[in-house]
């Protein structure tokens, strides 16, 4: 079997930013006198989410919402230019998919904004095929609405792509698609050529068949 397509999650798996959205919201929250999330309820609870089903579990009314989303948009942004840099190893490993003819793409909770803004900052924007955002499903991750449109746009068998995800709502998303293939890693720092290879030996034939 040919791998024709790989999917990416974005936070904690292109580029470790979790901490960065933690941050950014808890900065918006505290702007409008609303106590801050818990480290502990962030990891727990949060992690994962869309930014608006978060403020939608804390209980705030329409306009603070708005606010806060406006607010931890702006935040997030600002962080990401104070803190992002350029990923080597997903270069090398991104450049290495493009030789073999797989199809490379980004399936996040993010919004395009901040996702263009992550992956240009940290020099992988170029490799995508196909980046899918939370403005372009109804329902998002922990749904698996999200991967399986990936593969009809992308135009490949499901069967014959690999997500890569790390969150407990990316990988239930993971396992509910059409998508047999998951690659569960604990962070972006395992994300590299070496591990892909691995786990594609350890997964299918060694010509990744």
């Amino acid at each position: 079997m040919n791998i024709e397509a790989v999917l990416f999650d974005l936070d904690g798996v292109l580029v470790d930013a979790c901490d960065w959205h933690y941050l950014a919201l808890n900065s918006a929250l505290e702007a409008i006198g609303v106590s801050p999330i818990s480290r502990e309820d962030h990891i727990t609870t949060y992690n994962g989410l869309p930014t608006k089903v978060k403020l939608e579990m804390l209980g705030l009314h329409e306009d603070e919402c708005a606010l806060v989303w406006k607010l931890k948009q702006d935040h997030t942004l600002q962080t990401i230019k104070d803190n992002a840099t350029i990923q080597e190893e997903k270069i090398e490993l991104f450049s290495s998919l493009k030789k073999e003819g797989v199809r490379i793409g980004c399936v996040t909770n993010s919004i395009e904004t901040t996702t263009h803004e992550m992956l240009k900052t940290t020099g992988q924007f170029e490799f995508f095929d196909l980046i899918i955002t939370n403005e372009m499903v109804e329902k998002n991750k922990p749904h698996p609405d999200c991967y399986n449109l990936a593969v009809d746009k992308l135009g490949v068998d499901p069967k014959k792509c690999v997500i890569v995800e790390d969150s407990p709502k990316g990988l239930e998303s993971a396992r509910l698609s059409n998508i047999p293939n998951v690659w569960h890693v604990l962070n972006s720092k395992e994300v590299t050529l070496e591990k892909y290879r691995r786990f594609v030996n350890e997964n299918f034939n060694s010509d990744g068949r």
